[in-house]
């Protein structure tokens, strides 16, 4: 009966209620009736109402001609090109002026501005991302 879902056995059995008037002991009876075909598959289709699903499209439709569009913050850091000069007392440029090549406008970026300089560090490296409040703009 593994196989059989709830709905399907829950057809197969049937509980006979005790007569109640009588003063015998009360038995339950339980009668099994098997079924010879075995189902593989069972569907439950259910369809909503298309009343309901139109009425949601036409407010949807009416709400955008009323809607203006929404500003653009505005940018976060220095602008791409500009000096800036490093403040972070651990980098290889501090106090060193490099140009701001990118800055990540994502106020959850830790590092979001990333600095090219002319010179390169003991790995052969010339950029580096650093936070807002570890660059000054000369």
């Amino acid at each position: 009966m593994a196989s059989c879902n709830m709905a399907s056995a829950a057809s197969r059995f049937l509980v006979a209620t005790p007569n109640v008037a009588s003063n015998t002991t009360s038995r339950t009876n339980m009668l099994f009736f098997p079924s010879n075909k075995i189902t593989t598959t069972q569907r439950l289709v259910v369809r909503a109402a298309a009343e309901e699903a139109a009425a949601p499209a036409a407010a949807a439709t009416a709400e955008p001609a009323v809607e203006t569009k929404a500003a653009k913050p505005p940018p976060i850091g220095p602008k791409r090109g500009s000096k800036v000069r490093v403040l972070r007392k651990e980098s290889y440029w501090y106090k060193g002026t490099g140009s701001v090549v990118a800055v990540d406008q994502d106020p959850k970026t830790r590092y979001p501005v990333v600095v090219r300089f002319n010179k390169v560090n003991y790995a052969n490296v010339s950029t580096n991302n650093y936070a807002l409040d570890e660059i000054e703009e000369v």
